[in-house]
């Protein structure tokens, strides 16, 4: 078994030194890369206070600010002047959670929205389609979030 995660710890490199390891657009396979090579997804970060939102409260729409679908457990709104929308976020607190298909989350989430109170190092977690949606978040510590910018995505994110 360790031989087989030493090889897949040898795989990046080997890509790279033949030139042939393009952008990487595979988010969990860098997770999982970062699970056997001990390295943690890096880029700028920030220390935030984080709220919850659902589809429920009043004014929250199905679309976000780009005009894209929300996706519970995926979409945030951020403040654009210090997190740029279109950046995918890797939130450490998140890895394990419980997702609305019972898979287990990966610790990505998409700056896709905005809100009017989302000001300064503050973001808003969309769970899902009503308030028991917060449920599989709640054991969080909101007060205290690490993100860390892992890459950029075009278009809508991922539903």
């Amino acid at each position: 078994m360790r031989r087989r995660l030493a090889a897949l710890a040898l795989l990046p490199a080997l890509l790279a030194a033949n030139g042939a390891q393009a952008a990487s657009a595979d988010p969990v396979g860098d997770i999982i890369m970062s699970v056997v090579t001990g390295a943690l997804p890096s880029g700028p970060g920030w220390n935030l206070k984080a709220t919850l939102y659902h589809a429920g409260v009043k004014g929250v729409g199905a679309l976000d600010a780009l005009g894209c679908k929300v996706v519970a457990m995926r979409t945030v709104a951020v403040d654009k002047n210090l997190i740029p929308r279109h950046s995918v976020l890797f939130i450490k607190e998140t890895v394990g959670l419980k997702m609305p298909d019972g898979s287990t989350h990966d610790g990505y989430w998409y700056a896709s929205d905005a809100g009017s109170a989302i000001k300064g190092k503050r973001i808003d977690l969309y769970t899902g389609a009503n308030a028991g949606s917060m449920g599989a978040i709640k054991g969080v510590n909101l007060a205290s979030l690490t993100a860390v910018k892992v890459g950029d995505f075009e278009g809508c994110p991922p539903g």
